[in-house]
């Protein structure tokens, strides 16, 4: 049997003990472009350059015409049936070898915190994790692929990253005696680096509602790293009131439905009934389906036993808005209707806003609101002091009334001054939902009105 027969094999037995899996998807090959400081593989009678402080196993598939090299302090080449490197002949290109050398990029930038540098093994379409879960969790069996050279930085080292396995240059390291041996050898040593630590447990994801990532102390260093490219900061939400769902780095638009559940619950036939019963009449959409830990509650209040929940993130991804809130409600519905069946007790849901630059209110940013909102009070203020006036005026011209007109004012209901209502003022003191309507298997979907877009969504 073949690397990827036995490949191939190890995840189907790891699909039966329902174990996800992380593929790791960066190369440290000669070939590809993207490792090169000019984007592309160094062409004929180029000069090459290794960075030369930096160990690296690098991975050679064909051969090469270069003119010049310089090796790194400590690395390795991997030839390929074929491969190697020659001395520039006459069909070099004409072009080659004038201009600056081809640099190896730093091998070191690579860090195992990174979200995008990971590919889940059971990706299916529609759905994707969120942040914290992109990167390999507790339970996860890693994979690098044996057909690749790699290098990958541990991270700061405040918490060693624990998995179930890692599959490794055609080995696979269940037991931390082992998997310390080969990052202690100088295998290990090219090919992982940094203060961090990396471990393995035998721990395996036995409960069929699913099992906490792990990953949210080192949730800080994971969103640094998908960050980094832009500057630490996450860009701006295209909506207004944008969701951060737990385990996500930024915000985002759509909506969040929360399940609490039974001991029937089982994660994988809510996943695929999301995907087969409901995805396809809700396009535009991508759901993220998690257990995920609860904040702490004070003691005696409900539910304050329970520590996790499910959370279902339903994302916007095309221009078109208000899906997600749809699905969302759906989503209740069915729960109302299914939940025993389905292992649910409880759904609770959330929707962010109305997308930004709509040209309606939700469409006005901060500034814009409070500059309509303070001239709205300003003209109102104006034409209530007007009416004042008139009032007083009028009431000086006015005859006395008679005794009879008297009485009659005396026995008349007394009227409330006339006025209008500010909602800068009022959200204040109605920021509390009222109490949602009970329905069937205490599903419920919590919203508020918001006096400012109210008039805006009628």
């Amino acid at each position: 049997m073949g690397v990827l027969g036995r490949v191939l094999l190890w995840l189907q037995l790891c699909a039966l003990t329902r174990a996800a899996y992380k593929l790791w998807v960066p190369n440290t090959d000669f070939e590809p472009a993207a490792n090169w400081s000019q984007n592309r593989t160094p062409c004929a009678g180029a000069t090459v350059e290794f960075p030369a402080n930096k160990m690296v196993s690098v991975l050679v598939r064909e051969g090469h015409s270069i003119s010049d090299m310089l090796l790194p302090r400590d690395g390795e080449f991997v030839l390929a049936s074929g491969a190697g490197f020659s001395a520039p002949d006459a069909s070099r290109d004409p072009g080659c070898g004038t201009g600056a050398p081809a640099l190896f990029l730093d091998p070191d930038r690579f860090s195992w915190h990174d979200p995008r540098l990971w590919r889940s093994g059971d990706a299916a379409h529609g759905l994707f994790s969120v942040d914290a879960e992109r990167v390999p969790c507790r339970y996860d069996d890693v994979v690098f692929p044996s057909d690749a050279s790699f290098r990958v930085g541990l991270g700061p080292g405040a918490r060693p990253a624990r998995v179930r396995s890692v599959r490794a240059l055609g080995q696979t390291f269940t037991r931390d005696e082992d998997l310390a041996a080969f990052l202690a050898s100088r295998a290990g040593r090219l090919r992982f680096h940094g203060p961090g630590a990396l471990s393995v447990g035998p721990e395996t994801c036995a409960d069929p509602s699913g099992c906490v990532c792990g990953n949210a102390e080192v949730q800080p260093w994971i969103c640094a790293a998908l960050l980094q490219p832009l500057g630490g900061r996450c860009p701006p939400a295209a909506c207004r009131d944008a969701l951060r769902p737990e385990g996500q780095c930024c915000d985002l638009c759509g909506a969040i439905v929360s399940l609490t559940h039974g001991p029937t619950f089982d994660i994988e036939r809510y996943r695929a009934r999301l995907l087969q019963a409901f995805l396809p009449q809700h396009q535009g959409l991508q759901v993220a389906v998690s257990k995920v830990p609860l904040p702490p509650r004070p003691r005696g209040t409900a539910g304050a036993e329970a520590a996790t929940e499910i959370q279902v993130v339903l994302a916007e991804t095309g221009p078109q808005t208000g899906g997600a809130g749809r699905l969302a409600r759906a989503l209740l519905a069915d729960v109302a209707e299914h939940g025993e069946a389905l292992g649910v007790l409880s759904a609770t849901a959330r929707e962010s806003g109305a997308p930004v630059g709509d040209g309606s209110a939700e469409g006005l940013d901060g500034s814009d609101l409070r500059a309509e909102l303070a001239g709205g009070v300003t003209a109102g203020l104006l034409l209530l002091l007007l009416a004042l006036v008139a009032g007083v005026l009028l009431l000086r011209r006015a005859p006395r009334p008679t005794g009879s007109r008297r009485d009659e004012a005396a026995s008349a209901p007394v009227v409330a001054p006339l006025g209008f209502s500010n909602p800068v003022f009022d959200v204040a003191g109605s920021a509390e939902p009222p109490p949602a309507q009970k329905v069937e298997n205490s599903a419920s979907l919590s919203y508020f009105i918001n006096p400012l877009f109210a008039e805006a969504e009628a």
